[in-house]
């Protein structure tokens, strides 16, 4: 190596590790943060903070099977009782009885200030009458059992009052005392963790938890063929990391294997394999420094994608090494560079599009493959010339290139054939363009059938709601989201008596405004007016006002009582509640408020709750719609993104070339390979989403490189060029094409439409390059 060549290595190597302290510093995740919007509208906010924050996002469904019914009525409450003393679950629930006292005594304690019943009416001699009359007649309901210790104490039905309003869907069938599937054979348990849902580690942590237990406690009884089954939306997003960070090691793996086994066949040396990876490496780690420096976090998803760019940047040093290998590096500086340089500036424009989304995990995409795939080339240009000087030359692939010649002689045969089948393939995606793309977000989960199945199952077991509508309104401060609630309620109340809904939650059942509190706490009457009230309120009823000292008692202490505020909750299942309701946001405090729709068309019920509540400024939302809507924004703006990539590419091309003609025969073959590809995965049954729309504008961008090869040489390309353009396409479908062995949607729909389409690309270049003319 020269004295150059020492310098520009060490300038490399420094370069390097400056970006290896960025990359070790940087944070990567594997969460759903890819998939979510980096500018969210008012109704696309809540949805993101019910998916980081909400209740829904913390349940952990549970069911165990096997032994018999005894068996796992015992191992649940076992379970339910060891998880309920751990740091990492907030609540823990499987119908036992006794298993919601500690919630129940607190609102005992605090009804007079929880109970939105407690007026200045309710507390007149007919109020009395009238809620002590309703209290005795309860006794011989179902839930009497419960109320007849508490009458003495509160015989104006305040707890039921409070317990009324909360959720009275359908319950959990029972088995030996504990809830239980319909049909008996496994029992059930609903967990709510500590950890918020974007929080994957905490998930983790709790659903390991649960695991362990549930083992040794299976063991501890001696049931052999007892098995646990868990669901929830942090089972999806701990099994959704595992998976993404499977995949990306796995498929990293084999894609470089195998790319390194190609270069070594074409280098023969160690020392030019090494040599052929610097621009790889180069434009891997420059592609990371970019995304941790602009974005703060680097998705997995990222990462895996840039696996696949391993495959074309490493085109670039087969293009060095195999076509400066007979005519000198200043030759090829000359001839092919420029070459070169325009197809990493076309690629530079496809992927810069990307830039402006609102996607991030799509933006992300975009820098990193713009920065790798530029540095990659600027190392093959000014870093690789200097620290390659000299040395072991590459196989003599002038065979290869010979064959090649043959076979594109066979390929312009097959032009007609091949433009018969673009027509029948533009026919067909014309025929069903309006089933083309999947309009469902759901397409992008990595979530299996049968774990969706298993959480369809359970939800229908436990008959827990999805939460998909809710009304959400806002306040400059807690104090004022709390007010906005109330005042939502009132509203949602009168749809609930008519039945327009079946019911709702609100975080105000448990921490009222302080203005809703202190007018109750004005509703109560002094002793001195509270007695004379009960004697007369007592006169034709079994119950004797002697017995009601208690209540008196407690009416006098809530008198007296301090504000509920959110510490008083600490320690009990409805601060969590409360939390996962009311959310603190940069600009102010969130209340939501999810609604429980009767069975049909939701539409009506949904127009009459914005009817209800027109003018409050409230939004009222549909989490489902809501989604749906994320998607087909996320897919129109990739549509204008590839159109603009596109437009981009073309106007580069067209004040380069300088010509409509060679314009023309650049883009036919891209355009040509999109057509065909979209076309063979659609009949192959594949669910066509925006990452395949990401795909093609790829196809475009890799595609170029070739096209201008072939444009360039004006058909007249010599063996080791055509060779060294075989070589770098079969590295870049096996970067690519390894994505499509993925389970992950996103880097799948990448893989099955560059591969294959980069080949494509290749083939088309090489069909419909102009014929040799004579010199």
């Amino acid at each position: 190596m020269t004295r150059h060549g020492r310098r520009a290595f060490l300038l490399w190597l420094l370069a390097m590790l400056a970006g290896t302290a960025i990359v070790w510093h940087s944070r990567f995740s594997a969460d759903m943060s890819f998939f979510l919007p980096a500018r969210p509208t008012a109704e696309q906010q809540v949805l993101v903070d019910q998916l980081k924050e909400g209740a829904v996002a913390r349940l952990l469904m549970v069911a165990i099977e096997g032994g018999d019914a005894t068996q796992r009525a015992a191992l649940s409450r076992d379970l339910r009782g060891r998880l309920a003393k751990m740091p990492e679950f907030a609540a823990v629930q499987n119908g036992e009885a006794g298993s919601l006292d500690a919630d129940r005594d607190f609102l005992f304690r605090h009804r007079y200030l929880l109970s939105p019943a407690v007026t200045p009416e309710r507390f007149t001699v007919d109020g009395l009458r009238t809620a002590i009359s309703d209290s005795i007649d309860r006794l011989a309901s179902p839930a009497g059992m419960m109320l007849k210790p508490m009458l003495a104490r509160d015989p104006s039905g305040e707890l039921f009052e409070l317990l009324r309003q909360l959720n009275p869907g359908a319950q959990p069938a029972s088995r030996a005392g504990v809830w239980a599937s319909p049909d008996g054979e496994r029992a059930l348990l609903l967990l709510q963790t500590r950890a918020q849902g974007a929080d994957t580690d905490g998930q983790e942590a709790a659903i390991a938890a649960v695991r362990a237990e549930f083992a040794a406690l299976a063991a501890a009884a001696g049931i052999a063929d007892a098995r646990l089954q868990l669901s929830g939306p942090g089972l999806f997003a701990v099994k959704s990391r595992a998976t993404i960070k499977s995949e990306v090691t796995r498929l990293s793996a084999i894609g470089t294997l195998a790319i390194i086994a190609v270069l070594f066949f074409v280098y023969r040396s160690l020392r030019l394999l090494t040599l052929g990876l610097l621009p790889v490496l180069s434009g891997a780690l420059a592609g990371v420094v970019a995304v941790s420096l602009a974005y703060g976090t680097v998705f997995g998803i990222t990462v895996g994608f840039g696996s696949a760019l391993i495959g074309e940047a490493v085109d670039y040093s087969i293009y060095y090494f195999v076509q400066s290998g007979r005519s000198g590096v200043a030759a090829w500086k000359t001839r092919f560079w420029p070459t070169i340089r325009l197809g990493v500036l076309t690629s530079v424009c496809g992927f810069g599009a990307l830039l402006f989304s609102g996607f991030p995990g799509l933006a992300q995409l975009g820098l990193y493959a713009l920065t790798g795939i530029a540095t990659a080339a600027i190392v093959t240009r000014f870093v690789l010339p200097r620290v390659a000087d000299g040395g072991a030359a590459p196989r003599d692939l002038s065979r290869l290139g010979a064959a090649l010649q043959t076979a594109m002689a066979v390929l312009r045969r097959l032009r007609w054939p091949t433009l018969a089948l673009a027509l029948a393939a533009t026919t067909y995606l014309a025929l069903h363009h309006d089933r083309l793309w999947s309009p469902n977000l759901s397409v992008l989960s990595s979530v299996s059938r049968a774990d969706a199945e298993l959480d369809t199952a359970l939800r229908a077991d436990l008959g827990t709601s999805d939460s998909r509508f809710m009304v959400v309104v806002r306040g400059a401060n807690r104090e004022a989201a709390l007010q906005a609630a109330e005042r939502a309620g009132q509203a949602l109340d009168g749809l609930l008596a008519n039945g327009t809904i079946d019911g709702y939650d609100s975080p105000t059942r448990f921490l009222p405004s302080s203005a809703a509190q202190a007018a109750r706490r004005a509703s109560l009457p002094a002793t001195d007016e509270l007695r004379p009230r009960l004697q007369i309120a007592l006169a034709d009823s079994p119950l004797a006002a002697g017995k009601l000292e208690g209540f008196i008692a407690d009416i006098a202490a809530a008198r007296q009582a301090p504000d509920i505020d959110r510490r008083s909750l600490d320690g009990s299942g409805l601060g969590l509640a409360v939390d996962a309701l009311l959310l603190q946001r940069p600009n102010g405090w969130s209340a939501v408020l999810p609604l429980r729709l009767p069975a049909g068309d939701p539409a009506i019920a949904t127009a009459a709750v914005r009817q209800a509540l027109a003018g409050s400024g409230a939004l009222v939302i549909d989490l489902k719609g809501e989604f749906n809507q994320l998607y087909n924004d996320y897919l129109h703006e990739a549509v204008l993104l590839a159109l603009a990539g596109l437009a981009a590419i073309v106007a580069l091309l067209a004040v380069t070339l300088r010509s409509p003609r060679r314009l023309a025969a650049v883009l036919l073959p891209l355009v040509l390979a999109v057509l065909l590809v979209i076309a063979a995965l659609h009949l192959g049954g594949e669910r066509l989403h925006l990452l395949h729309l990401v795909g093609m504008l790829l196809i475009v961008a890799v595609g170029s490189n070739y096209a201008l090869f072939f444009d360039r040489a004006a058909g007249r390309l010599d063996a080791d060029t055509l060779a060294s353009m075989a070589v770098a396409n079969l590295t870049t479908a096996i970067g690519f094409g390894t994505l499509g062995l993925s389970q992950v949607p996103v880097l799948h729909a990448i893989g099955v439409t560059v591969g294959p389409g980069a080949v494509l690309a290749l083939l088309l270049a090489a069909m419909f390059v102009p014929r040799e003319t004579s010199a």
